[in-house]
C-alpha cells in the first residue's frame, strides 16, 4: 500500500513541476505588433523545457518580411538560406548550447511588408538528445508559432521606415502594452501555482486517508 502511494505522489509531483515549468516556456518572436515598411528589431526568445540542452534553433522568415542582419551572440554560429531573399535563419551552438532552466535571446533586423497583414514565425528547436520541437501551430495550440500584426497604428517600439525613432505618445502606448503583457504573465503564473497547491493538498488528503484505512 505505501509503495503504491509513494509512486502516486512522485508521479503527481513530477507532473506538476513539468506543467508549471513549461506552461509559458514557448519559443516566441517579439514584438507582436509593428508598422508597415518598418525596419524592425525582432527578438526570438528560446527557453529550454527539457533536462537536456538546446543546441540549435531555426526560424522561418515569413512571406513579405525581408531579413536584413543579425546581432552576433558569443557561442553561436548564424547561417541563412535563400540567398539575398533569406528564407530561414539558423543559430547553432558552438559550445554547450542553452542548458536546462535557461533561455537565450537572438536579435535581428528585418523590414516589414508595405501592406497591413499578419505574419507567422515558425521556429524549430533542436535538443541535444535529437528531439526537434516544431513551434508552428496556430495560436492556442500546444506548440504555437508567434504572430506579428503589421498595422499602421502599432503599440510597440517599432522603427518607421521614414524616420528612426518613435514619438512620445507612441512610447507611452508601448509602456501600457508591456504592462498588460506582464499582468497576463503574472496571472498565468498565479493560476499555475494555485492549481499546483490544490493538487498537492488533494494528494496529501488521499495519503492520510489511505494511511488511516491501512491502520484499521
Amino acid at each position: 500500500m505505501m509503495k503504491n502511494i509513494t509512486k502516486l505522489l512522485i508521479t503527481t509531483f513530477a507532473a506538476l513541476f513539468i506543467f508549471a515549468g513549461s506552461a509559458n516556456a514557448h519559443v516566441t518572436v517579439k514584438p507582436s505588433t509593428s508598422a508597415p515598411e518598418a525596419w524592425e528589431t525582432y527578438t526570438i526568445k528560446v527557453p529550454v523545457e527539457k533536462e537536456t540542452a538546446t543546441t540549435k534553433v531555426t526560424l522561418k522568415v515569413p512571406e513579405g518580411i525581408t531579413f536584413v542582419s543579425y546581432q552576433p551572440v558569443p557561442g553561436w554560429k548564424v547561417t541563412t538560406e535563400g540567398g539575398k531573399d533569406v528564407k530561414t535563419v539558423t543559430w547553432a551552438a558552438t559550445d554547450e548550447g542553452i542548458s536546462a532552466g535557461q533561455f537565450q535571446q537572438f536579435s535581428f533586423i528585418a523590414q516589414n511588408p508595405k501592406e497591413e497583414t499578419k505574419v507567422a514565425w515558425d521556429a524549430f528547436q533542436y535538443y541535444e538528445d535529437g528531439e526537434i520541437v516544431e513551434w508552428s501551430g496556430d495560436e492556442g495550440s500546444d506548440l504555437p508559432h508567434s504572430v506579428t500584426q503589421i498595422s499602421v497604428a502599432p503599440k510597440t517600439d517599432s522603427e518607421p521606415a521614414d524616420h528612426g525613432h518613435a514619438d512620445d505618445s507612441k512610447a507611452t502606448d508601448d509602456s501600457k502594452d508591456t504592462a498588460t503583457a506582464d499582468d497576463k504573465s503574472n496571472g498565468n503564473g498565479t493560476l499555475i501555482i494555485t492549481l499546483s497547491v490544490i493538487a498537492l493538498i488533494l494528494s496529501l488528503v488521499a495519503l492520510f486517508a489511505a494511511l488511516r484505512k491501512n491502520k484499521r
